[in-house]
């Protein structure tokens, strides 16, 4: 018998795919010798899986929904000392969601090599966010913001919330993307609550008293965390030993097709999100809080997408998903976007964007169940495993940071390319190159099903 330090994935599985051998079927955790030592809690359901999950939720709220807000932020740094007329501004919040992105398999790593040290990333990680957030507010320049507000709030973040997505894979097995879809909603969640405190705060007491009230704020609500947020297996078990990293899947037809899809869909989604406050201030003349609401139903409906896509994979097979949330998106955004003339149609397709565009995120569990049964095995599809399923949506959610980081620069260079006035029919103002960039990539996402009605999948 191999010593327990070189046990791999494959040893970490039991009849339900979890990541818990060692257990017996009763759920009794066994030492190396076959001995039991304690009982497991059940997967897929019971108190402490759904209260895991409610503490994901919260913190995947807390965490991600306030640098998602980061434009309540950036309109009142720019008209507000000591960085009103700064150059930089919009850096910081794409910093603060590029890097968080990308951190995801560096986190996830780290926690599957140093398991024991990663029971503690929760609380380290949000004290970490408290202080960050008071340094924050002692700013005197945007440098000083990108790397408080930005970068090390990004990695604090990471730390805090990707043990959330790692120990899931242990609490959710059959109901996995239903899991997925509740805890990853609380973005969309925390995108429509939080704008409103934000803006409220900043109106009455500037941004230094904001970030301080948030993060004591932020301390106080991140309670659940400190005492749900943990793994099924206790770290001081056999079976909580480090693990050997495997990174070939990355090689993988399976793998390198779902992932360039996934960087296409991710080049054009964050646009809306950037543009419609402004569209509908400068092409239908609403007031600075009509145009704030567009992105708050995005969010609300995004929530309810994801939510409902996790219950979808967790049905369907995962291309077929994937095409659900791209004609919705492809439609709306041609159909409704394009022709949005008025401001309730714009909600409408607000509405639409985030319900079906929003959901796309919902199908990373699906694709990485896949590359992780199909990599080892020259895409024949295995029954367990031979891959960590969250070191490869930890690369799926990398892929969307590049999209993140580029959708800057390229909505800038389309929104110059056009005329000022625009067509008076289609993409008013001179959006439509915006328009029609955001359509085709979200199109170009969901190519993996005609991948696989090809046979290439």
């Amino acid at each position: 018998m191999r010593s327990t330090s070189s046990i791999d994935l494959r040893e970490l599985q039991d009849d339900e795919g979890g990541l818990h051998s060692l257990s017996g079927p009763d759920n009794t955790h066994r030492s190396p010798e076959g001995h039991p030592e304690f009982s497991l809690p059940p997967v897929d359901g019971g108190k402490d899986a759904w209260l895991f999950l409610f503490a994901s939720f919260f913190l995947e709220a807390l965490v991600w929904g306030f640098p998602f807000s980061f434009g309540i932020f950036q309109d009142y740094y720019r008209s507000h000392e000591p960085f009103a007329g700064s150059p930089g501004i919009a850096t910081i919040g794409t910093c603060a969601l590029g890097i968080m992105y990308f951190a995801f398999p560096i986190a996830v790593a780290l926690q599957r090599l140093y398991p024991r040290l990663a029971r503690w990333s929760p609380t380290v990680g949000i004290m970490s966010l408290v202080l960050v957030l008071i340094a924050s507010s002692f700013s005197q320049n945007v440098i000083h913001l990108i790397l408080t507000q930005g970068v090390l709030y990004a990695l604090a973040a990471s730390l805090a919330y990707c043990p959330c997505m790692a120990w899931l894979e242990e609490w959710f097995v059959q109901r996995r993307g239903l899991a997925f879809g509740i805890m990853w909603s609380g973005t969309g969640t925390g995108g429509v609550v939080i704008p409103f405190i934000l803006e409220s705060l900043l109106q009455r007491y500037g941004f230094r008293t904001t970030l301080r009230i948030w993060a004591v704020g932020l301390m106080v609500l991140s309670t659940p965390a400190f005492f749900f947020v943990k793994p099924r297996i206790p770290a001081s078990s056999a079976g909580a030993t480090r693990l050997h990293l495997r990174f070939s899947f990355i090689f993988s037809k399976t793998f390198i097709v779902y992932q360039a899809f996934n960087i296409i869909e991710s080049l054009g989604y964050f646009l809306p999100a950037i543009y419609l406050p402004s569209y509908a201030r400068s092409v239908l003349q609403t007031s600075p809080f009509l145009s704030t609401v567009t992105i708050m139903i995005i969010n609300a409906a995004m929530a309810l997408g994801i939510f409902i896509m996790g219950i979808m994979v967790d049905k369907w097979h995962i291309t077929t998903c994937i095409l659900v949330s791209t004609i919705g998106a492809v439609l709306a955004t041609f159909f409704l976007w394009g022709f949005a003339g008025q401001l309730a149609l714009l909600y409408v397709y607000c509405v639409f964007y985030g319900l079906f565009a929003g959901a796309y995120c919902g199908t990373w569990p699906g694709m990485s169940r896949q590359i992780a049964l199909t990599s080892a095995t020259g895409g024949t599809e295995s029954d367990s495993p031979s891959f960590d399923p969250a070191m490869v949506t930890g690369f799926l959610i990398a892929g969307r940071g590049i999209g993140n980081i580029a959708s800057g620069p390229l909505s800038e260079a389309l929104f110059k390319a056009s005329s000022t006035h625009g067509s008076k029919v289609w993409g008013l103002g001179g959006y439509g190159p915006v328009i029609a960039f955001t359509g085709i990539t979200a199109l170009g996402g969901g190519a993996s099903f005609v991948w696989r009605m090809m046979g290439r999948l």
